[in-house]
């Protein structure tokens, strides 16, 4: 047994036996049991155990400056916060932003259209056990040459859910570990649910995904669309799951290692691959590569239930990918070398269970509904991709500037009206009324639930859900 699953049976059996009958049974009402207890219900893969910053403080986000008293920089420079927003639009970033550890980050919380972070990179290096869910990171052209708009060098236990991050000018989301940082090589880290696009041309990459032999990264239910290559390039141990890459060109879709003498360990299973017209920034027709690439004999994977579109007919009628397109023949000084990767009969041990396991065509109609930051509404920006990727292969571009989008960059975003929340304690009075706790007192926000949640996160469950007043 897994001993995050041991540890949350313990705590369960604690909070029953410090209870009285009445106790329990008032707290096992109040809120649903989503069994075991991960970083929140839906976290897969590798870093679904993340706690954030479960029974921490509560910090609000109140101003959309850069920096100062009640700004996103400062909610994310202490650890040990679950970070609320009370306003909506844009952050423009002076410099970069990095976050400390131990965090929650619940960009669905802000009011309207919700949050983007535009202008500079994003680095969570070093920020060990994070969860950041429902925030937009778009860099764009004025933001450092040569930067990723999101990176990861060293860390663990980590899960982002459903970010939309774009825009980057080296790569859009990377997790590559750093070599003055070997001891904290990335490890056990989650990206689910998400839209990584669009990286600018000249390079206009998806990211890394580089971890050594046995530190796992869970690629889960996103979308990597227009970006040239790297969707993404993979090293290490990695599970591709229910992915979606459209619009790749000619540098490549999912590269295997890039021919690397590192063992590398993948499970590759029910994605959907649909190419699209590949058009560059001035205007030529780029192509694109076959789904696989740069593979040989020391990438070990698990390949099954993925499909390729490549007809741009405008309709989802992919087939099944076999083994036999992955080898490629190179010939050099009149000799032929023949790569192939090494074929799995089954996922190896190390990569955990995918609970919710969809089929490639799914997973597709899923994303379509609810991936990238789809709380508390899509912006234009992810509008704008949903509608190139339903188009089956007859819209898509790789950009040099965000100001090519018909949104103009980053577009406009509504302003709303927060809910009451009198003690301050990030739930709003409604939800304490409907759940029985106390709008007066701020401290009820970091008691645990009898479902091993504290009351918070239930509230921010219930709020995913549309149930958070009801």
């Amino acid at each position: 047994m897994h001993l995050q699953t041991i540890l949350n049976c313990f705590i369960g059996a604690c909070l029953a036996a410090c209870a009285t009958e009445g106790e329990a049974r008032e707290l096992t009402d109040r809120f649903p049991d989503y069994g075991e207890v991960l970083a929140f219900p839906g976290a897969e893969g590798f870093g679904r155990y993340a706690t954030g910053g479960r029974q921490g403080e509560v910090y609000h986000v109140t101003t959309l400056a850069d920096s100062g008293t009640g700004s996103l920089r400062d909610a994310v420079s202490q650890p040990g916060r679950i970070v609320v927003f009370d306003v909506s639009g844009v952050i423009r970033l002076l410099s970069p932003l990095r976050f400390a550890s131990d965090l929650t980050v619940a960009g669905h919380t802000a009011p309207g259209d919700g949050i983007v972070i535009y202008g500079n990179n994003v680095s969570f290096s070093g920020a060990d056990n994070l969860i950041c869910r429902y925030l937009r990171i778009r860099m764009g052209e004025n933001g450092p040459r040569g930067k990723d708009a999101a990176g990861i060098a060293y860390g663990e236990n980590m899960i982002f859910d459903h970010l939309s991050v774009t825009w980057g000018r080296d790569e859009c989301f990377s997790i590559n570990g750093s070599s003055a940082r070997k001891e904290g090589a990335p490890r056990n880290i989650t990206i689910q649910n998400s839209f990584i696009g669009q990286g600018l041309q000249p390079h206009s990459c998806g990211g890394l995904m580089q971890t050594d032999a046995d530190r796992g990264i869970t690629l889960y239910r996103n979308l990597y669309i227009d970006n040239k290559t790297r969707n993404p390039k993979v090293k290490g141990v990695n599970q591709f799951v229910n992915n979606v890459v459209y619009n790749w060109g000619n540098g490549g879709a999912y590269i295997m290692g890039g021919r690397t003498q590192q063992t590398c360990d993948a499970d590759i299973r029910n994605n959907y691959f649909i190419a699209g017209p590949t058009l560059n920034y001035n205007g030529k027709t780029l192509g694109f590569t076959a789904p696989f690439s740069r593979y040989n004999e020391n990438f070990r994977v698990y390949m099954e239930g993925n499909l390729l579109d490549d007809n741009l007919n405008g309709r989802l009628d992919g087939r099944g990918l076999t083994h036999g397109e992955c080898v490629e023949r190179v010939k050099k000084d009149g000799v032929e070398t023949v790569y192939r990767p090494t074929f799995l009969d089954r996922p190896s041990a190390i990569h955990p269970t995918i609970e919710g396991l969809q089929t490639a065509d799914e997973a597709y109609a899923w994303i379509v509904a609810h991936g990238g930051a789809s709380l508390p509404q899509r912006d234009q920006v992810d509008t704008y991709l949903v509608e190139e990727l339903q188009s089956l292969g007859r819209k898509g571009t790789i950009l040099s500037s965000e100001r090519e989008l018909p949104t103009g960059g980053v577009g406009e975003l509504r302003g709303g009206t927060l809910p009451r929340d009198t003690d301050g304690d990030g739930m709003p009075d409604a939800f304490e009324d409907r759940y029985g706790l106390d709008k007066e007192d701020a401290s009820d926000a970091m008691q645990l639930a009898s479902n091993g949640y504290t009351n918070l996160e239930n509230y921010l469950f219930l709020l995913e859900q549309g149930k958070a007043t009801d």
